[in-house]
């Protein structure tokens, strides 16, 4: 993976973070489909990633109101069982299944987003 190539990866998905779409996930497909790292080492640069960009993003969300500061404590304390669960399970796992999961995954998020009926905007 060349430098202008990563560079613009990382341009893409710091956009997308900073609205909080989740471009730490589009970075991870990034760099196994198309940049042909293993799975493990592109989950480990991710989340190695996501720290600044979370970080610099989170002080326009804090500002703008759009923090649910009573979810804060329960959402951290989950997050970080269930991260340190994880990691440790997906470091024990086959990399082709780990693989499939992370497939799978996608495929079921993109088609919940495909046919899912959003309600009307006020």
């Amino acid at each position: 993976m060349n430098w202008l190539t990563a560079f613009l990866a990382g341009t893409v998905t710091g956009i997308l973070s900073g609205f909080g779409v989740g471009g730490g996930t589009l970075l991870l497909v990034y760099m196994t489909a198309f940049a042909g790292l293993d799975q493990r080492l592109a989950q480990g640069i991710n989340l190695l990633y996501f720290l600044p960009a979370g970080l610099t993003a989170l002080p326009s969300h804090w500002r703008n109101g759009c923090i649910a500061r009573e979810a804060l404590l329960p959402a951290i304390g989950a997050g970080l069982l269930c991260a340190a669960g994880a990691a440790w399970i997906a470091a024990g796992m086959d990399v082709h299944l780990l693989r499939r999961c992370f497939g799978g995954f996608l495929l079921v998020i993109g088609a919940r987003e495909l046919f899912s009926r959003k309600p009307a905007e006020k």
